[in-house]
């Protein structure tokens, strides 16, 4: 039996004021605010609209210390055993430690909005003094940016609220680096084994990818689809591996990286004698793969250090603004990379510069 939440006489409302102006039960107002999957959309979208006309948030007794601030922050992210998940909310955890505030974690199975939507809601019943949304946000929803407006935000991986500051790594960038430095090794051209599309990583990595070798005037191949897994990876690489011209692979992570080399070493294909390989994210195993990984380092502990700092200047100072922070990636070469097969070195096929 649910608990339902009753409003003192003069106090804010409760659970079961919410349920009296939606016209349904305590029980169903919980399982809305909570995301559970067998409330209608319908429902659900009665439910919010009662809780923006009453102004109602969950009681959390135990939320305030005697300063009457939570000290606490709150971290959107997807449910995910990927390593730049992980890292990320370690640096947002060790950042928010040394700040003096605690870190609680809304995980969520999917990107659509209303998952999106009910992770951040949990959040703020929760008082949390500001939120990192650390998942690719590609539709902000008029609830999202109610949320983000009443709760100070700030927003990675390139999403973007009309509310939420914004930190995010220069992922177009970090495609210009792996791809250029595969041509000046020289490389006619560079496969791409791209991200799901829904993530803007993904996007910003293969827009920069198709960029540069446009720039370059050299042919732009068909992008091969992953959806971050090393699996995903290995049968990119099954196929790139039985194309005769592929000598340069640009693969969108490092995990996805790992399935190419081995598949193209289960065809006897060479790296980077016959294919040379750059992966991005130069997480802790690249550097012992088998050729060791040329990658494109992004700097998680940073990224979540800049979130914070970001955040914490945000909930003192909500009115002043601040500019949206950019970090750049960098190139790590090591030996999965080299010239193409007969090539003569860096720069043995770029083309001369128009006159």
């Amino acid at each position: 039996m649910v608990h339902e939440e009753t409003r003192p006489e003069g106090g804010p409302p409760g659970m079961v004021d919410v349920a009296r102006v939606a016209g349904v039960s305590a029980q169903t107002v919980s399982r809305a605010l909570a995301g559970h999957p067998n409330v209608q959309a319908k429902t659900r979208a009665k439910v919010l609209a009662a809780v923006d006309q009453l102004g109602y948030r969950k009681n959390n007794a135990a939320r305030m210390l005697s300063s009457g601030r939570s000290r606490t922050i709150g971290v959107v992210t997807l449910q995910t055993g990927y390593y730049s998940r992980a890292a990320l909310t370690l640096g947002i955890e060790r950042a928010a430690q040394a700040a003096g505030y605690t870190v609680s974690t809304a995980t969520t199975v999917s990107l659509d909005t209303s998952a999106i939507e009910a992770a951040v809601t949990r959040l703020s019943e929760l008082h949390v003094e500001g939120i990192v949304l650390a998942v690719p946000l590609i539709h902000v929803s008029r609830r999202i940016e109610q949320l983000t407006s009443a709760v100070p935000t700030v927003t990675i991986d390139g999403s973007r609220t009309p509310a939420a500051e914004t930190v995010a790594v220069d992922q177009s960038l970090a495609a210009v680096l792996a791809t250029r430095h595969l041509l000046d090794l020289g490389h006619e051209t560079v496969w791409h084994v791209a991200g799901p599309r829904d993530w803007l990583d993904a996007a910003s990595r293969c827009q920069g990818w198709r960029r540069v070798l446009e720039d370059a005037g050299r042919a732009v191949p068909p992008e091969l689809a992953g959806d971050w897994s090393p699996a995903s990876g290995y049968r990119s690489g099954l196929a790139l591996g039985r194309i005769p011209d592929v000598t340069a692979v640009f693969v969108a992570s490092d995990e996805m990286a790992f399935g190419v080399i081995r598949a193209l070493h289960e065809l006897g294909r060479r790296v980077p004698a016959d294919i040379s390989v750059v992966g991005v994210d130069d997480i802790a195993l690249a550097e012992y793969c088998s050729p060791s990984l040329t990658t494109v380092a992004q700097p998680f502990a940073q990224m979540g250090a800049l979130a914070v700092g970001h955040l914490l200047r945000h909930i003192d100072e909500p009115a002043a603004s601040q500019d949206p922070a950019t970090v750049e990636p960098t190139l790590v070469v090591r030996a999965s990379t080299g010239p193409p097969p007969g090539g003569r070195g860096p720069g043995a096929l770029r083309r001369p510069e128009p006159a």
